[in-house]
């Protein structure tokens, strides 16, 4: 009886044909580029399955060997064009699949790119480059190419639950920033800071503590502390300029490292989108906790600015106007700038900033702990290690609970204090919300392009031109520099890592496994380059004169935007070189990172006190 089934299905098998569910086939093969096809659930009685490509001029035959019911392998098409593929075991199951040109793979980036670098409008830029890529994909029919794009690729982005854990996320901490800066708690922090100016050096050195504490946010913390300090600084005849450095080189890097604030919940998008792209199973907030100390500009930046201003030491630019102020030679435009804020010293009460930011920071700790112990034990897992709790914890949901807990928090004590009335308090806090909308719109984007290069293998194409000649090891840094001048012409470092973190992180990984790198190695090297696209775009937004906390930071200092610039620059050139050098380039040749950061940390120190000079 068992035989008379077996025989059965085998007669079956070969009557139906090696059905389309059995073969897996690109949706698009790039020419030139090896590609894979896999079967699955094939008979033990047949020893070789035949894929034939055939169109008018050219036909390729591809065998694949079973190998206990499953075949997979690497082929690869020369020449672009439609051809119609079939197997030896079903000749009349006939599919069509196109080959094109691999270049075209890159269209989509490269017209982002470019149309970034001209026009500067990220999203006009994303939203063009998704449609080349939506026009290559669907046959360069324009028509289902725009419908797609709206139907298709940005819905499959939204309902991804993933997705909008992160989008929520990032909202709820935009209308927390929104509340506690009208119940007066973020000027509350800063009144506190500011107790402590009493000279030139204690003014600059609260000015950093300021920018260091106010993390959450990087406009929020442009705005605050160049309005608090600057009649501070003023008086202690401090630059405006040196203030506007202060204010600007604290701001995004301390926001873009540390692991709560309105940027995590974009960059951790962006990683987990292209470990996804690997078929990676790593934690996205882990990975992105990870990369931190590879994060050597902006953590050389922070150590930099306290440097500067508790040695009193400057060199360029920064040294003519801080010298000037010492003296009382500038003379300063002191036109007011229209603020929201209309708030009395007697709402500015530093615990109603304090308290839901730490909501935030311990819900997410308490958070990650409680679903990374639960899911280990889930899991059979009885060692408890803190690597182990954070690699199994539910990152999305922790920073989720933490964020609406912070949110209710931030409403409960505006509104018991009578700070706020709840319609105004909600209003702030729907304000906060609002402010974030153009960032969610950016990721939304930044999500649909890597998805559509995914599906044209940009990647692929990209790593079969590099890997024979390129270092994995020298990527960090050649993705700090590509990463820099984007962020330095376009004026946005958001809008940098949204273009580049799709693409390098699949070209890491395979061009890694091409050169044979150990998986520690590899980690690292991955490390390394997630965080240099996340420092090479806060380094060229710092450089740039068009980059909004640039002008956001001159605005509040109330200096000059081109002396900001100009003063601000040197210093940015200084430790983004030193930061490549002495941290990029040695980390991904297994030093240890934190080893790294003391050696870039030390040559720093020296070069400044070497050439810079007394104030």
């Amino acid at each position: 009886m068992i035989k008379i089934k077996y025989i059965l299905s085998i007669l079956i098998f070969l009557v139906s044909g090696l059905s389309a569910q059995n073969v897996e086939l690109p949706s698009i093969i790039l020419s030139g580029v090896p590609f894979n096809i896999s079967a699955s659930e094939i008979p033990d009685s047949v020893k070789k399955i035949e894929i034939k490509f055939k169109s008018e001029l050219k036909s390729y035959i591809f065998n694949l060997e079973n190998n206990n019911g499953i075949a997979s392998q690497k082929f690869v098409i020369d020449e672009s064009r439609n051809y119609i593929i079939t197997n030896n075991l079903a000749p009349n199951d006939t599919h069509t699949i196109s080959v094109i040109p691999g270049w075209l793979s890159i269209i989509p980036p490269l017209i982002a790119i470019l149309l970034a670098l001209i026009i500067r409008q990220v999203i006009v830029s994303l939203s063009l480059g998704i449609f080349s890529g939506a026009l290559i994909y669907y046959n360069f029919n324009p028509l289902t190419a725009l419908l797609r794009f709206a139907d298709t690729l940005v819905l499959n982005v939204l309902i991804d639950k993933d997705h909008m854990f992160i989008i929520v996320f990032t909202l709820l901490i935009g209308g927390v920033v929104g509340l506690i800066s009208a119940n007066g708690g973020t000027a509350g922090l800063a009144q506190q800071i500011t107790k402590l100016a009493k000279t030139t050096r204690s003014g600059k050195i609260s000015s950093w503590l300021l920018g260091v504490m106010i993390f959450f946010d990087d406009y929020a913390n442009s705005l605050i502390i160049g309005n608090t300090m600057r009649p501070i600084t003023d008086k202690l005849k401090i630059s405006r300029e040196k203030l506007a450095y202060i204010v600007d080189s604290t701001a995004a890097p301390v926001a873009s490292i540390v692991i709560i604030s309105t940027w995590v919940g974009y960059e951790v998008g962006l990683i987990s989108d292209g470990l996804n792209a690997i078929g990676s199973a790593q934690n996205a907030y882990d990975v992105f906790i990870s990369s931190i100390p590879y994060g050597f500009y902006p953590i050389a930046t922070i150590y930099f600015v306290f440097l500067t201003s508790f040695w009193e030491l400057d060199f360029g630019p920064m040294l003519r106007f801080e010298r000037k102020a010492s003296i009382g030679k500038v003379v300063y435009d002191d036109e007011e700038i229209e603020t929201n804020n209309s708030l009395n010293s007697e709402n500015a009460k530093w615990y109603n900033g304090a308290i839901p930011i730490f909501v935030i920071l311990f819900g997410t700790i308490i958070s990650l702990v409680a679903t990374g112990i639960h899911n280990l034990q889930l899991a059979g897992i009885s060692e408890y290690s803190v690597q182990n709790i954070i690699n199994h914890a539910d990152s999305f949901s922790s920073l989720l609970w933490a964020s609406f807990g912070a949110s209710i928090v931030a409403i409960v004590m505006t509104v018991s204090q009578r700070i706020l009335s709840l319609n105004d308090a909600i209003e702030a806090w729907q304000k906060g919300i609002q402010s974030m909308l153009v960032a969610v719109i950016i990721l939304v984007f930044a999500w649909t392009i890597s998805a559509i290069t995914t599906d044209l293998k940009t990647a692929d194409f990209i790593i079969s031109l590099l890997s024979d000649s390129i270092d994995p090891r020298l990527l960090p840094a050649i993705v700090f520099i590509i990463c820099a001048a984007i962020g330095f012409s376009t004026g946005t470092s958001w809008g940098t890592m949204a273009i580049v973190m799709p693409i390098v992180i699949p070209l890491t990984y395979h061009v890694g496994n091409i050169f044979g790198l150990d998986s520690e190695s590899l980690q690292n090297v991955l490390f390394g380059v997630i965080s240099s696209v996340l420092a090479g775009s806060v380094f060229g937004d710092h450089c740039s004169p068009i980059a909004d906390t640039t002008i956001l930071s001159s605005l509040a200092s109330k200096c000059n935007h081109i002396d900001h610039v100009k003063t601000q620059l040197p210093y940015a050139i200084l430790v983004g070189i030193f930061s490549v050098l002495f941290g990029s380039i040695p980390a991904a040749y297994d030093l240890n990172p934190f080893i790294s950061i003391a050696i870039l940390l030390v040559a720093l120190t020296l070069f400044l006190k070497i050439f810079g000079k007394k104030v």
